[in-house]
Protein backbone atom coordinates (compact mmCIF):
# COMPACT_ATOMS: atom_id res chain seq x y z
CA UNK A 1 0.00 0.00 0.00
CA UNK A 2 2.80 2.29 0.23
CA UNK A 3 3.59 1.74 -3.86
CA UNK A 4 6.40 3.13 -5.46
CA UNK A 5 7.07 6.34 -3.23
CA UNK A 6 6.38 4.89 -0.18
CA UNK A 7 5.02 6.66 3.07
CA UNK A 8 7.39 8.80 4.91
CA UNK A 9 7.28 8.27 9.19
CA UNK A 10 7.97 11.49 12.15
CA UNK A 11 8.89 9.86 14.96
CA UNK A 12 7.84 11.65 17.95
CA UNK A 13 9.58 11.05 21.11
CA UNK A 14 8.28 9.96 24.04
CA UNK A 15 4.68 8.28 24.26
CA UNK A 16 1.47 8.37 26.08
CA UNK A 17 1.93 4.22 26.18
CA UNK A 18 5.51 3.51 27.11
CA UNK A 19 5.47 -0.47 26.42
CA UNK A 20 8.36 -2.61 27.86
CA UNK A 21 8.54 -4.43 24.45
CA UNK A 22 8.64 -1.64 22.15
CA UNK A 23 11.12 -2.09 19.07
CA UNK A 24 11.60 1.90 19.56
CA UNK A 25 12.36 2.29 22.89
CA UNK A 26 15.17 4.29 22.82
CA UNK A 27 12.59 7.11 20.94
CA UNK A 28 9.59 6.04 22.97
CA UNK A 29 10.72 6.01 26.34
CA UNK A 30 14.40 7.33 26.34
CA UNK A 31 13.60 10.13 24.45
CA UNK A 32 15.99 10.14 21.64
CA UNK A 33 15.66 12.54 18.74
CA UNK A 34 15.62 16.64 18.84
CA UNK A 35 13.35 19.40 20.27
CA UNK A 36 12.06 21.24 16.88
CA UNK A 37 9.80 24.49 16.63
CA UNK A 38 6.31 24.08 14.67
CA UNK A 39 7.91 25.86 11.24
CA UNK A 40 10.62 23.55 11.49
CA UNK A 41 8.66 20.56 11.87
CA UNK A 42 6.35 22.30 8.78
CA UNK A 43 9.80 22.63 6.72
CA UNK A 44 10.37 18.74 7.23
CA UNK A 45 6.90 17.60 6.36
CA UNK A 46 6.86 19.58 2.87
CA UNK A 47 10.64 18.19 2.33
CA UNK A 48 9.04 14.93 2.79
CA UNK A 49 5.88 15.53 0.11
CA UNK A 50 7.74 17.30 -1.87
CA UNK A 51 11.39 16.64 -2.27
CA UNK A 52 10.82 12.38 -1.76
CA UNK A 53 7.65 12.11 -4.03
CA UNK A 54 5.80 10.48 -0.74
CA UNK A 55 2.22 8.74 -1.66
CA UNK A 56 1.59 10.16 2.40
CA UNK A 57 3.06 11.49 5.50
CA UNK A 58 2.75 8.79 8.65
CA UNK A 59 2.98 10.88 12.25
CA UNK A 60 4.36 8.06 14.70
CA UNK A 61 2.37 8.01 17.90
CA UNK A 62 1.74 11.26 17.89
CA UNK A 63 -1.24 11.29 20.15
CA UNK A 64 0.54 13.76 23.53
CA UNK A 65 1.67 16.49 20.90
CA UNK A 66 -1.14 16.88 18.84
CA UNK A 67 -1.17 20.45 19.21
CA UNK A 68 1.87 21.16 18.40
CA UNK A 69 1.50 19.11 15.48
CA UNK A 70 -1.60 20.59 14.13
CA UNK A 71 0.00 23.71 14.24
CA UNK A 72 2.67 22.49 12.12
CA UNK A 73 0.56 20.87 9.97
CA UNK A 74 -1.76 24.15 9.59
CA UNK A 75 1.97 26.15 8.27
CA UNK A 76 2.08 23.16 5.79
CA UNK A 77 -0.90 23.08 4.44
CA UNK A 78 -0.96 26.93 3.93
CA UNK A 79 2.59 26.13 1.66
CA UNK A 80 0.86 23.73 -0.42
CA UNK A 81 0.72 20.49 1.74
CA UNK A 82 -1.73 17.97 -0.30
CA UNK A 83 -0.98 14.24 0.31
CA UNK A 84 -2.71 12.16 2.78
CA UNK A 85 -1.96 12.11 5.69
CA UNK A 86 -1.47 9.00 8.44
CA UNK A 87 -2.41 8.96 11.89
CA UNK A 88 0.08 6.31 13.51
CA UNK A 89 -1.12 5.83 17.12
CA UNK A 90 -1.24 2.55 19.83
CA UNK A 91 -4.65 2.93 20.23
CA UNK A 92 -4.60 4.51 23.43
CA UNK A 93 -6.27 7.85 22.22
CA UNK A 94 -9.15 9.96 23.91
CA UNK A 95 -12.09 10.82 22.13
CA UNK A 96 -11.58 14.54 23.13
CA UNK A 97 -7.95 14.05 20.87
CA UNK A 98 -9.58 12.31 17.86
CA UNK A 99 -12.07 15.24 17.60
CA UNK A 100 -9.62 17.40 17.29
CA UNK A 101 -8.25 15.43 14.18
CA UNK A 102 -11.57 15.23 12.97
CA UNK A 103 -10.99 16.14 8.99
CA UNK A 104 -8.04 16.69 9.51
CA UNK A 105 -6.10 13.50 8.39
CA UNK A 106 -7.25 10.91 6.09
CA UNK A 107 -5.79 7.38 7.43
CA UNK A 108 -6.19 6.05 10.52
CA UNK A 109 -3.18 3.43 11.84
CA UNK A 110 -4.38 2.23 15.31
CA UNK A 111 -2.78 -0.75 16.70
CA UNK A 112 -4.79 -2.92 19.08
CA UNK A 113 -2.37 -4.59 21.40
CA UNK A 114 -4.28 -6.08 24.63
CA UNK A 115 -7.54 -7.08 25.61
CA UNK A 116 -6.69 -8.58 29.59
CA UNK A 117 -6.51 -5.37 31.71
CA UNK A 118 -4.11 -7.48 33.98
CA UNK A 119 -1.38 -7.93 30.87
CA UNK A 120 -1.93 -3.78 29.53
CA UNK A 121 -1.32 -2.77 32.97
CA UNK A 122 1.77 -5.42 33.35
CA UNK A 123 3.49 -4.47 30.30
CA UNK A 124 1.87 -0.93 29.14
CA UNK A 125 0.72 0.41 32.70
CA UNK A 126 -2.65 0.94 31.24
CA UNK A 127 -5.04 -0.95 32.79
CA UNK A 128 -7.66 0.69 31.12
CA UNK A 129 -6.17 0.14 28.09
CA UNK A 130 -8.79 -1.96 26.33
CA UNK A 131 -12.19 0.68 27.15
CA UNK A 132 -10.03 3.50 25.82
CA UNK A 133 -8.56 1.40 22.83
CA UNK A 134 -12.09 0.03 21.71
CA UNK A 135 -13.85 3.87 22.13
CA UNK A 136 -11.04 5.26 20.36
CA UNK A 137 -10.78 2.68 17.35
CA UNK A 138 -14.52 3.31 16.89
CA UNK A 139 -14.36 6.79 16.86
CA UNK A 140 -11.35 6.75 14.02
CA UNK A 141 -13.86 5.02 11.92
CA UNK A 142 -16.86 6.80 12.41
CA UNK A 143 -14.30 9.70 11.12
CA UNK A 144 -12.97 8.14 7.84
CA UNK A 145 -14.92 4.27 7.62
CA UNK A 146 -13.36 1.25 5.65
CA UNK A 147 -9.56 1.53 4.12
CA UNK A 148 -9.83 2.56 0.68
CA UNK A 149 -7.34 1.68 -2.18
CA UNK A 150 -6.25 3.22 -5.30
CA UNK A 151 -6.15 1.70 -8.61
CA UNK A 152 -2.88 0.96 -8.04
CA UNK A 153 -3.60 -0.52 -4.28
CA UNK A 154 -2.15 2.62 -2.80
CA UNK A 155 -3.68 3.61 0.52
CA UNK A 156 -5.92 7.03 0.37
CA UNK A 157 -8.41 6.99 3.08
CA UNK A 158 -10.04 5.34 5.75
CA UNK A 159 -8.79 2.93 8.98
CA UNK A 160 -5.82 0.56 8.43
CA UNK A 161 -5.64 -1.68 11.96
CA UNK A 162 -2.87 -3.67 13.43
CA UNK A 163 -2.79 -5.83 16.22
CA UNK A 164 1.20 -7.63 17.03
CA UNK A 165 0.85 -11.33 17.93
CA UNK A 166 2.66 -11.46 20.95
CA UNK A 167 4.34 -14.91 22.37
CA UNK A 168 1.70 -17.20 24.56
CA UNK A 169 -1.27 -14.99 23.69
CA UNK A 170 -0.97 -12.56 25.99
CA UNK A 171 -2.42 -10.12 23.58
CA UNK A 172 -6.04 -12.17 23.71
CA UNK A 173 -6.06 -12.10 19.78
CA UNK A 174 -8.57 -13.89 19.47
CA UNK A 175 -11.05 -11.43 21.56
CA UNK A 176 -9.48 -8.57 19.70
CA UNK A 177 -10.28 -10.05 16.21
CA UNK A 178 -13.73 -10.50 17.50
CA UNK A 179 -14.16 -7.04 18.67
CA UNK A 180 -13.33 -5.67 15.10
CA UNK A 181 -15.57 -7.91 13.22
CA UNK A 182 -19.06 -7.47 15.50
CA UNK A 183 -18.07 -3.36 16.51
CA UNK A 184 -15.79 -2.25 14.18
CA UNK A 185 -16.82 -3.22 10.60
CA UNK A 186 -16.59 -6.84 9.03
CA UNK A 187 -14.81 -5.17 6.30
CA UNK A 188 -11.84 -3.65 8.45
CA UNK A 189 -8.10 -3.75 6.99
CA UNK A 190 -6.58 -5.28 9.07
CA UNK A 191 -2.85 -6.00 9.69
CA UNK A 192 -1.81 -9.12 11.51
CA UNK A 193 1.76 -9.01 12.27
CA UNK A 194 3.90 -11.44 13.27
CA UNK A 195 7.72 -9.70 13.60
CA UNK A 196 7.60 -9.30 17.37
CA UNK A 197 10.65 -9.68 19.38
CA UNK A 198 12.17 -8.51 22.59
CA UNK A 199 13.19 -5.55 23.14
CA UNK A 200 13.16 -2.57 25.75
CA UNK A 201 12.97 -4.57 29.26
CA UNK A 202 10.70 -7.28 27.19
CA UNK A 203 14.05 -10.27 27.98
CA UNK A 204 13.63 -10.18 31.48
CA UNK A 205 9.92 -11.31 31.97
CA UNK A 206 10.19 -15.13 31.08
CA UNK A 207 6.23 -14.99 29.23
CA UNK A 208 7.81 -12.36 26.33
CA UNK A 209 11.36 -12.91 26.46
CA UNK A 210 11.29 -15.11 23.01
CA UNK A 211 10.11 -14.12 19.62
CA UNK A 212 7.16 -15.23 18.41
CA UNK A 213 6.83 -19.20 16.94
CA UNK A 214 5.39 -19.74 13.37
CA UNK A 215 2.62 -21.56 14.83
CA UNK A 216 1.48 -18.60 16.78
CA UNK A 217 0.70 -16.57 13.93
CA UNK A 218 -0.53 -19.04 11.76
CA UNK A 219 -2.73 -19.57 14.50
CA UNK A 220 -4.30 -15.82 14.75
CA UNK A 221 -4.19 -16.03 10.83
CA UNK A 222 -6.93 -18.93 11.44
CA UNK A 223 -8.56 -17.56 13.51
CA UNK A 224 -9.12 -13.97 11.96
CA UNK A 225 -10.93 -16.10 8.70
CA UNK A 226 -12.60 -18.39 11.35
CA UNK A 227 -14.49 -15.45 12.55
CA UNK A 228 -14.71 -14.36 8.89
CA UNK A 229 -13.14 -11.16 8.62
CA UNK A 230 -11.11 -11.41 4.95
CA UNK A 231 -9.28 -7.91 4.32
CA UNK A 232 -6.14 -8.78 5.99
CA UNK A 233 -2.88 -7.72 5.34
CA UNK A 234 -0.22 -10.69 6.10
CA UNK A 235 2.62 -9.43 4.54
CA UNK A 236 4.93 -9.63 7.89
CA UNK A 237 4.43 -13.43 8.03
CA UNK A 238 6.53 -16.30 8.90
CA UNK A 239 9.46 -15.57 7.32
CA UNK A 240 10.40 -12.93 10.05
CA UNK A 241 10.00 -15.20 12.42
CA UNK A 242 11.66 -17.74 14.42
CA UNK A 243 9.86 -21.42 14.98
CA UNK A 244 10.64 -22.75 18.80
Amino acid sequence: MTGEYGSRTIFFSYRNLRCSFCQNYDISCNGEGSELEPEQIASIILTLANGYKCHNINFVTPTHVVPQMIEALVLAIEQGLDVPLVYNSSGYDSIETLQLLDGIFDIYMPDFKFWDHKMSEKYCNASDYREVATVAIMEMHRQVGDLVLDNKGIATKGILLRHLVMPNDVSSTENILRFIKNEVSMDTYINIMGQYRPCGTANTDEIINRRLTIKEYQDAILMAKKIGLTRLDSRHGSRLMVGI
